[in-house]
């Protein structure tokens, strides 16, 4: 309730920000030069809005893309406003257990420390479909194909951490959109079964798989004693090319919510204020919205849910590969 309080009001919460609050103004004055960050996603929308904020302040970028056209396009855009921006492209399908392990291939042959990573592709409301290994189409986008990319990565992101002295830090994009989901909360039995799909609740379901990402990796790096943190948040309400398959219905619930609706720079500030505001150093496992720590629904805190997605996307991804 104080979340939506906060939404229609514009208030700050506790950290200083709140809904109104752009990706700019919760990093001012904050150095990046000595990092590293990957932006999955970051050829458009709130992704490419991050990446512009991060390159701004002096953060190494790394647009990781499927569509490497529209990346240097992004590219080109950032440099037009920043000709000092340190931006780099490599190609990432989501979809494609092959192209996430090119993609850290590529990545770790850089030679290139690892600070931030930040999980924010996704899509939307799409009818059923199974992606080239065989898996339902949202939530192999929205919450495997990250949950590869992060375990990838991880080792490069510990070595950085403890070589710098610098904590790593991982963001996973979730969304309010969570507590819609199938009943128990994810459909382990059922994840490409056409007849029990819903657009909606599939979709909600892989932003569960976010949260419990974040939360379940936290708690393993917390035991491990690793220089790393990890939460998610809800970035809000934004009129992106992620509602490609709902435009209209968007736009004509927009007309009659429009002040539940927020910008682009609106949109990335949650993102920006986790990857880089020093308030959060050493905060991990949370959830956040508005710039402020928030409650996700009960399957968002149920650690026995965490563990059991955790060792589920382990074997899926393990018995896809082996295919």
């Amino acid at each position: 309730m104080m979340n939506m309080f906060r939404l229609v009001t514009g208030i700050s919460g506790p950290s200083g920000f709140g809904s109104s609050s752009t990706s700019e103004q919760v990093t001012e004055g904050i150095d990046a030069t000595s990092l590293t960050a990957i932006v999955t996603g970051g050829s458009s929308g709130i992704g490419l809005e991050t990446a512009r904020v991060l390159a701004l302040r002096n953060a190494h970028v790394i647009i990781a893309a499927r569509n490497i056209e529209a990346a240097k396009q992004a590219k080109e855009s950032i440099l037009k406003d920043n000709e000092s921006a340190r931006v780099d492209i490599l190609t990432l399908d989501l979809c494609s257990i092959n192209s996430i392990k090119n993609f850290a291939k590529e990545f770790i042959a850089l030679n290139l420390p690892l600070n931030i990573l930040i999980n924010n592709a996704g899509i939307m409301f799409c009818p059923f479909e199974l992606t080239v290994d065989g898996i339902e189409l949202q939530f192999a986008t929205n919450h495997l194909g990250h949950f590869l990319l992060t375990n990838l990565l991880l080792d490069k992101m510990k070595e950085t951490a403890k070589n710098s002295g610098i904590q790593g830090r991982i963001v996973n994009l979730s969304s309010v959109a969570h507590i819609h989901t199938y009943w128990g909360g994810i459909l382990f039995d059922h994840i490409n079964d056409p007849n029990r799909y819903s657009d909606k609740k599939a979709y909600g379901q892989s932003k569960l798989a976010n949260i419990l990402h974040a939360n379940e990796l936290s708690r393993r790096l917390q035991e491990e004693g690793a220089n790393i943190t990890v939460n998610s948040l809800h970035p809000g309400l934004i009129m992106t090319n992620l509602m490609q398959h709902t435009y209209f219905l968007m736009r004509f619930l927009k007309f009659f919510s429009y002040h539940l609706w927020k910008t682009v720079p609106q949109g990335a500030a949650t993102t920006c204020y986790l990857a880089l505001h020093p308030q959060l150093e050493g905060v991990t496992g949370r959830y956040y919205s508005d710039c402020n720590e928030s409650t996700s629904s009960s399957y968002g805190t149920d650690e026995v849910l965490a563990k059991k997605l955790w060792d589920f996307s382990n074997q899926l991804v393990n018995s896809k590969d082996k295919a």
